[in-house]
């Protein structure tokens, strides 16, 4: 026995010069590499390596180098240098914690999602438009000329329960100490101002605060060391199209395997309310993936650039969400109204001079695509009671007459030709406040 455990013993030093010998051969092959690389791209963003003021370990030298080759952020001066077809290719995660079992039991009693709309010019607004300091003017019909105030006055009632009566004071309450985090696009940023203009009439105007920050925005109510934020992540994944103000752009880019710069942001966040989908409706997009450094795009169809956005978002909250200690709600999408003949035989136009919602309840218009919403539900099934799904999308169908139309502030001038046409530009996408986000936020209510 003694003589086969010396002749093992004497193994070790050969193993250890062989590994040894190939963190060295590891360490010249990125060093030429990277020199290789700054040969042929004088002007990228690569940093030289200062061998002298660095420390003389092996490891952090090699950590050096991987961090020289992080991508450079997408904004929008990013380009595409050539264009190639998508290749199939699928975004690898390494995942930081394993994934939590807890369960959260749902407060729903009977489906809330399924029911009508009653006019009701007692209890409705919860709110006036006047009154709320954080109104938008996108938002804002009546002060844009909106002339009846009927989208006023309609409450959702479900078929088979009441819903709970919205309390401001008990919302805060039960935000106590905590970030409300509205994570998505201009749709989000909507039901964000309806929760602000829903909320804020309670706290004293000393004891509030706004402060917008790159491409997030915070209120703050003091008295209960809460805030109610909105970051804009109009693709949730990184874009060139993330900042909140200068967005539109011809040529949209996005990396599916990129989240840091948003979820850097929601990571801390107690409440989340994320939303996806308008930004998908306008046909291709291009994917940079962060391992490519010669600037070569994959072209890629809307549903399919979409879900790629959707698992990697998914991937982040199966790693990183308990759900015992952090909510999660995913908004379904939000319909357009876009063509009249869709509700109306033989109608002409769009949501334009809409005053009614729809009573027939089995409509479901072109503006909400079945094929994106059976893969958004099929990715969401993955994360069980890790994400509450608020599904907007039927009863929002109903409401043809929610819209701005014309009755909001348009960033550039109208054209004598569409003056005279007013449904050529009608704003048939997003709603007026007072109005349907504020029965969003009154289901999501429900679930805090």
């Amino acid at each position: 026995m003694m003589q086969k455990w010396q002749k093992k013993k004497t193994q070790f030093p050969v193993l250890a010069l062989v590994f040894l010998i190939f963190i060295l051969c590891s360490i010249f092959y990125n060093e030429h590499k990277i020199h290789q690389i700054n040969q042929e791209n004088p002007n990228n963003n690569l940093q030289t390596t200062n061998l002298e003021a660095y420390d003389n370990n092996p490891f952090n030298h090699y950590n050096h180098t991987l961090q020289n080759l992080l991508p450079v952020a997408l904004d929008r001066s990013s380009k595409c240098e050539s264009t190639v077809k998508y290749s199939g290719q699928e975004a690898k995660w390494v995942v930081g914690k394993k994934g939590f079992n807890g369960r959260r039991e749902s407060l729903e009693r009977c489906d809330v999602f399924a029911g009508k709309w009653v006019f009701d010019n007692v209890s409705y607004p919860l709110y006036n438009e006047s009154d709320c300091p954080y109104m938008s003017d996108q938002l804002a019909c009546h002060k844009h000329g909106r002339p009846d105030f009927d989208y006023h006055y309609w409450r959702w009632q479900p078929h088979d329960c009441d819903l709970k009566r919205w309390n401001s004071t008990e919302v805060w309450e039960k935000l106590r100490g905590k970030r409300l985090m509205f994570v998505g696009d201009s749709l989000n940023r909507g039901q964000w101002i309806s929760m602000l203009c829903l909320l804020q009439s309670v706290i004293p105007a000393d004891k509030r605060s706004i402060t917008p920050q790159a491409h997030l925005t915070t209120f703050r109510a003091e008295e209960y060391n809460a805030t109610v934020e909105f970051l804009w992540a109009p693709l949730l994944v990184e874009s060139n199209s993330d900042d909140p103000v200068d967005h539109r752009l011809d040529e949209r880019i996005m990396r599916p395997d990129s989240l840091l710069r948003h979820s850097s942001e929601w990571e801390n966040a107690d409440v989340l309310i994320f939303n996806s989908y308008l930004w998908w409706r306008q046909g291709s997009v291009k994917l940079l993936w962060s391992t490519e450094i010669n600037g070569v795009c994959q072209e890629i169809d809307e549903l399919r650039g979409m879900k790629l956005a959707m698992e990697a978002w998914a991937d982040w909250i199966d790693s990183n969400v308990d759900p015992l200690k952090k909510k999660v709600f995913f908004v379904t999408m939000s319909p357009t109204h876009q063509l009249r003949e869709e509700w109306e035989p033989e109608g002409k136009g769009n949501c334009y001079d809409q005053r009614t919602p729809i009573d027939n309840t089995t409509y479901w218009g072109s503006g909400s695509d079945l094929p994106t919403m059976q893969m958004v539900e099929k990715v969401l099934n993955r994360l069980g009671s890790k994400v509450s799904v608020l599904n907007i999308t039927q009863l929002s169908e109903y409401r043809k007459d929610g819209h701005p139309s014309i009755y909001r502030k348009f960033w550039e001038p109208r054209t004598p030709e569409q003056l005279a046409n007013p449904s050529s530009y009608s704003d048939c996408i997003h709603w007026c406040l007072p109005g349907v986000p504020d029965v969003w936020n009154e289901l999501l209510f429900q679930f805090l």
